[in-house]
């Protein structure tokens, strides 16, 4: 009886905390062609509702986030949300091996949550070059307003988008790549869409502490940043709390973010922030200025230097600990979750080559070079027809004693749902040379998922590949149904829709009966009554407090299949 008074409590608990659906933040997004000049010469680039670099997207832990996207440039077009686990739900992560492009003169609603994550991201296109002249834009997911974090409330929040440029259409960038060449020297580098400029990007008060969100949105170079006179202290990266070292500059590699504390402790004055390119021989920089709200006098001419050569930016890298008495959305890495003690049951060894089979150049991870078919995979295999599309695991979990020519055919690698993965990356030839790093990933999250470089040129010329993560069971309790907006391309157009996922088994707590309730892939009804009956079909909220066991849901029904008593009061 004791036993049942815990579980009763427990779901009294739990129910009480859980009114309703999470949190919906609405977009539109109008994405066309419009004049730029981030090295100072006017060219064509991509904007987003007018905006280059494109709109922020602030959002919470576990928001639902909701944006129309309407197409109005001449190429078909997709967005990836880089960061964003898109939990049980591939079908929004925007590459073209799960979703097929919106075509000119469309439009699509992208519907994802940005599920127990923090941190700062950023999106941008996943089509053709598009990337190399805008589309791009950052992407924060605040902590709730209960979970504590490890850091006082910072006075504003900036963004510092840093990148490479090309200065050249994206079709001329993509002309290069189809023809075999390579994307060679960037013309320059900017930060937030400028080379550099006098006026204020931000302004600063005396005597209190601001927070940068830093990425690096590039092509190709990793950048060095740091400001002038102002000591950085790291509090996140890649979403997770970091040990909050304090750092004079920070290597910035493609795609990745950090966020940092600054405080505006110097004379009132201008200062630059300074970004520049790390291991080429010719230096490109871009400055931006930050002005003290009272600053008198120009920011010095005397930039900060950068450091040099490969080994500070490894011994940097290699002082980032993960914060592990910060609460947040994360594993338990002094449990269960400990790195020595996790049975991993695969491990997966890649390795990048390169060749120039025909004159053209190719990348390729363990010989095999990616290329996407006109059938996105996922709606392939979601449609029973992958054997018509790709095969699966045409490389092996250890590369060719020697690699050769590249097989240019699709990617594709099978993953057990819920196994514990070690992939180790070897890159005899780009960032940290003759090195390898090992990853671990759990695969607990159903869907097809892209493994690629961050490096434009490579990535689109074939280093990359897919990961197939199937559940055993087709269950809304792993995976999402294809969502009834999706769009369908390549062989599985006029193909009938596969009949949805199961619905899962849940218990809500009503009155004093447990309700059993069978999710129901049907459109939204209205909310649970106050006197479940067995046949009820409802949608999640509600005045009377429920309890449903998976709360991911995107709003699907829930249907009362039955009932079992339940004496919940002091006595028992």
């Amino acid at each position: 009886m004791g036993r049942l008074s815990t579980v009763a409590l427990m779901l009294c608990l739990m129910a009480a905390a859980v009114k309703g659906e999470d949190p919906y933040l609405y977009f539109t997004w109008n994405v066309t062609y419009g004049t730029i000049a981030p090295l100072g010469v006017t060219q064509q680039g991509i904007l987003i509702n007018g905006q280059f670099p494109g709109p922020e997207i602030n959002s919470t832990s576990n928001n639902n986030v909701v944006i129309n996207v309407f197409n109005y440039l001449d190429e078909p077009l997709l967005f990836t949300w880089s960061g964003v686990q898109q939990r049980k739900n591939s079908w929004q992560d925007g590459t073209l091996g799960t979703q097929c492009p919106i075509a000119p003169g469309t439009n699509y609603t992208y519907h994802f949550q940005v599920k127990d994550q923090i941190g700062s991201y950023f999106y941008y296109p996943t089509t053709g070059m598009h990337r190399a002249v805008g589309g791009f834009g950052g992407l924060r997911i605040f902590s709730r307003l209960l979970i504590p974090v490890p850091y006082a409330d910072p006075a504003d929040e900036y963004w510092v988008l840093l990148g490479d440029w090309f200065g050249k259409t994206h079709q001329t960038l993509k002309q290069f790549l189809d023809s075999g060449r390579s994307l060679g020297r960037p013309s320059g580098v900017h930060i937030n869409g400028a080379n550099a400029g006098l006026e204020p990007l931000y302004t600063m008060e005396p005597g209190k502490t601001y927070k940068f969100r830093i990425c690096n949105v590039g092509l190709k170079e990793a950048l060095n940043f740091r400001i002038q006179n102002h000591p950085m202290k790291l509090v996140e990266m890649e979403g997770s709390h970091v040990v909050q070292n304090t750092y004079d500059s920070l290597d910035v590699h493609v795609g990745q973010c950090f966020s940092v504390l600054v405080t505006a402790d110097q004379q009132p004055r201008d200062y630059f922030m300074v970004a520049s390119t790390r291991f080429t021989k010719h230096v490109l920089t871009a400055t931006r200025v930050i002005r003290y709200t009272n600053g008198v006098g120009p920011a010095s001419p005397q930039l900060p230097p950068a450091p040099e050569g490969w080994a500070w930016s490894l011994n940097q890298f290699r002082s980032f600990r993960w914060n592990l008495t910060a609460s947040a959305a994360r594993p338990n890495p002094q449990g269960s979750y400990h790195y020595g003690q996790i049975n991993i049951t695969r491990t997966i060894k890649l390795v990048n080559s390169f060749s120039r089979a025909g004159g053209k150049l190719r990348y390729g991870l363990n010989g095999v070079s990616h290329v996407d078919p006109d059938t996105p995979l996922k709606l392939a295999e979601y449609f029973g027809v992958a054997d018509q599309v790709f095969k699966y695991n045409l490389i092996g979990d250890q590369p060719p004693p020697t690699l050769r020519d590249l097989v240019v055919a699709p990617n594709v690698l099978n993953a057990t749902f819920r196994d514990y993965i070690e992939i180790i990356l070897e890159n005899p030839t780009k960032v940290f040379p003759k090195s390898w790093a090992a990853i671990m990933l759990t695969f607990d999250n159903a869907g097809m998922w892209c493994l690629r470089s961050e490096l434009a040129e490579n990535r689109y010329l074939g280093q990359q590949l897919y990961i197939s993560v199937l559940s055993p069971e087709r269950s809304l309790r792993d995976e999402y149904s294809l969502p009834d907006n999706q769009l369908l391309c390549g062989i599985v157009k006029d193909l009938p829709k596969p009949p949805p996922y199961k619905g899962v088994v849940c218990v809500f707590l009503a009155s004093n009966l447990l309700a059993y309730i069978k999710r129901e892939a049907s459109p939204l009804l209205p909310s649970m009554p106050q006197q479940p009956r067995v046949g009820d079909v409802f949608s999640r909220g509600g005045e009377l407090p429920w309890l449903p066991c998976d709360r991911q849901s995107l709003g699907w029904p829930n249907k009362v299949v039955g009932f079992d008593r339940a004496f919940i009061t002091k006595s028992d």
